[in-house]
């Protein structure tokens, strides 16, 4: 088998195409996810005609230093995570909690032995681990 057979076949593999295809999605996820923050969350929170926080800088000694765009980098972290949270997580753990309500549960087909607590099957008169007798 060749190299190029070798590499055909990795290629081919499941799992790299779906990894290439979760990383296209989550790129486009986080461009979108990003319009909407600076679109449209971010200029709901900020107050017009405010400073530009990101403008903000120190200079200490021969150093400059800009905790306004950490700061402005911190709001933007948390305005997103806010908004996956709400948008995303929220209503997919709704969706999969009625999913979970709606599917029936499975019957009960083994009880717990007294003796030694393995799991038996409900019609056994003995248990097959401790070969107690069951009432």
């Amino acid at each position: 088998m060749g190299v190029a057979s070798e590499f055909k076949d990795f290629i081919a593999k499941g799992n790299v195409v779906e990894m290439a295809v979760g990383i296209v999605i989550g790129l486009a996820f986080t461009a979108l996810v990003t319009a909407v923050v600076q679109g449209l969350i971010l200029p709901l929170v900020s107050v017009p005609g405010s400073v530009n926080i990101a403008s903000w800088n120190v200079y200490v000694r021969s150093g400059h230093f800009f905790p306004g765009s950490v700061i402005q980098a911190l709001i933007s972290f948390l305005v997103i995570a806010a908004v996956v949270f709400f948008a995303v997580v929220r209503p997919l753990a709704k969706m999969e909690a009625k999913r979970a309500a709606r599917k029936p549960a499975a019957p009960v087909t083994t009880k717990s032995c007294p003796e030694c607590l393995s799991d038996i099957p409900l019609g056994a008169s003995r248990c097959k681990f401790c070969t107690a007798k069951l009432t």
